[in-house]
């Protein structure tokens, strides 16, 4: 039996099928930048241009996955989807165009599936907390084994942060100090005591990447894979140093429309590992997806 999930988030559009026929396997995964939240905090719309390209790759996907022999095709939205005041008109073009119902789920089900993800792959020992880094929110959620203790969203993700804060290319000291404040304040409400921190999201896969030298991008070789503060802190200062454009053209593991928004991710998980006191990020490829498909295996009595 095979079965794909799309997440159809803020900034980018992921596919991952899987085979459940002897057990567990993922044996299919794509991602695009879409970025649907793009002007959605100016305005409260998601604009035409990023609603139309994100249907093209929903579309895309729904080939793939057909084309994978996959049986059932689950869709989920997340911030963007939650806040923009249009949501309802782009849901209704997605069932129209696609037969298909894209379920828009709660702050709560995106922290609890993330944290399924990283709890069934990687197996994190003691109490882990993991920081599911999107476009338009961040996930901090903790607990241990597969069981959730506590789980907190907080509306800011690297869209919504890049444009309320970044405004040079590169950014200007005062800019960086600026989310950098603004960040202490959300992240330290959120902090809880752990033995194992865990990062998720686009940003810390590409700082992975580039450490281990990972071109083209590969989530197995990543998956699980350590990153220091100092490897935050060295990356942090290195690429904010750099025109957006400069980015790409040095480090071809960054994706083009990354490039813009990477500071803040960055931002994020350095202020948190601080914030928690740890030295060490675990990194996790796996994700909302991942943790889709893992909830239908589960509910099936495979695992």
């Amino acid at each position: 039996m095979k079965i794909a999930s799309i997440d159809v988030g803020s900034y980018s559009c992921r596919l991952s099928i899987a085979d459940f026929s002897n057990s567990f396997r993922i044996i299919y995964e794509e991602g695009n930048i879409t970025s649907l939240a793009t002007g959605l905090k100016e305005n409260g719309y998601l604009q035409e241009e990023p609603m139309e390209e994100t249907l093209r790759t929903i579309k895309k996907y729904i080939q793939v996955a057909k084309q994978h022999g996959a049986e059932r095709i689950v869709l989920v939205g997340t911030e963007a989807l939650r806040r923009a005041k249009n949501s309802q008109e782009f849901l209704k073009r997605v069932k129209e165009e696609t037969g298909l119902e894209l379920k828009v789920i709660t702050p709560e089900e995106e922290g609890s599936l993330a944290f399924l993800a990283v709890a069934f792959s990687l197996k994190p020992e003691g109490k882990f907390c993991i920081i599911d880094q999107g476009g338009g929110s961040t996930e901090f959620v903790c607990g241990k084994g597969t069981e959730v203790e506590y789980l907190k969203s907080l509306p800011v993700g690297i869209v919504n942060l890049t444009e309320e804060f970044i405004q040079s290319d590169p950014p200007k000291p005062y800019e960086l100090e600026s989310l950098k404040n603004f960040l202490d304040e959300l992240i330290k409400d959120v902090v809880r005591p752990c033995d194992v921190l865990v990062g998720l999201g686009g940003t810390i896969t590409t700082i992975s990447a580039i450490k281990n030298n990972v071109f083209p991008y590969q989530g197995s070789l990543v998956h699980g894979s350590k990153l220091t503060l100092e490897d935050i802190m060295f990356w942090l200062e290195t690429l904010s140093s750099m025109k957006a454009e400069d980015r790409v053209k040095t480090f071809p593991h960054i994706e083009p429309k990354r490039a813009k928004v990477i500071i803040p991710g960055l931002m994020i998980f350095y202020r948190a590992m601080l914030l928690f006191g740890k030295r060490e990020i675990v990194v996790s490829d796996w994700g909302i997806k991942e943790g889709v498909l893992i909830k239908e295996y589960l509910s099936l009595g495979l695992g």
